[in-house]
């Protein structure tokens, strides 16, 4: 006698669930899913800190040196990297005070939280001086064929990982009611450029502060006086970005323009 199988509810087959006819249902669940955690949480709105996952602590820096002095690793690279740690420190002390500064606004209401790609180099810095106020934090990872891309100060029920990117970009903006960008490289130039783009075009009618936070480094990367010398932009759009190489500037500019524009704001319906 042959042993009946039982067949499989559609919604608990992996290999349908996996497969490029369910690509719809694996798109919806990366909006739903962070919905839903968003939502139990109370996370109606964000600040979000992008940046590269390359640079260092100043304690990893100056570690660094120490083995470069040693000859165990190019002086070069140490000192490249000690030099690119003041960014590191300056987005953990930034997100450190604001969110001080959110925690106060209304203690029944989370307003303001701290959100990066929830890796490495400038992401952590962002989520653990966060963390550092004692303050709940969001991290938003990909999946990427880089080992160990989490860091330790996202808060547990708050970490998403995603495997579109575009899901992930969604997120970011969707929430977000300010955006401070530090030098970072092909993923913080894209991120930096959707938003810009979408703020110029309307797409995204709400206000979005942007800072670029390191003025020589963003001068050197993106030109865009050149943009504006061959017409490629209007010059109003030069308007679209503030920069700054100072962490009280760059705080009150965004507190600033919180106040005059979203505190009393309900966040995006969830």
């Amino acid at each position: 006698m042959t042993e009946r199988r039982r067949a499989v509810k559609a919604y608990r087959n992996p290999g349908f669930l996996n497969s490029k006819d369910a690509r719809a249902l694996r798109i919806l669940a990366e909006y739903l899913e962070p919905r839903s955690r968003f939502e139990h949480h109370k996370v109606d709105d964000t600040i979000v800190f992008m940046g590269s996952a390359r640079i260092k602590s100043r304690e990893e820096a100056l570690a660094a040196i120490e083995r470069a002095q040693a000859g165990e690793r190019d002086a070069g690279r140490a000192d490249a990297d000690l030099r690119m740690s003041a960014y590191y420190e300056a987005a953990r002390s930034l997100a450190f005070r604001l969110t001080q500064w959110s925690k106060e606004l209304d203690p029944k209401e989370r307003r303001f939280v701290v959100c990066t790609g929830g890796g490495p180099g400038i992401m952590e810095a962002a989520n653990r001086g966060a963390a550092e106020a004692h303050g709940i934090n969001v991290g938003l990872t990909i999946s990427i064929p880089i080992e160990e891309f989490d860091n330790q100060y996202v808060t547990r029920e708050l970490a998403f990982h995603f495997h579109y990117f575009f899901m992930r970009k969604f997120w970011f903006a969707y929430l977000a009611k300010a955006v401070i960008v530090f030098p970072g490289g092909f993923g913080t130039l894209d991120e930096l450029f959707e938003l810009l783009t979408l703020v110029q075009t309307k797409k995204m009618t709400k206000p979005m502060p942007i800072v670029l936070f390191g003025t020589e480094y963003w001068r050197e990367v993106v030109n865009f006086d050149a943009l504006l010398r061959h017409g490629t932009i209007s010059p109003g759009d030069l308007e679209l970005v503030y920069r700054t190489d100072s962490v009280d500037d760059a705080y009150d500019w965004i507190v600033r323009k919180l106040a005059e524009h979203a505190i009393g704001q309900p966040g995006p319906m969830l």
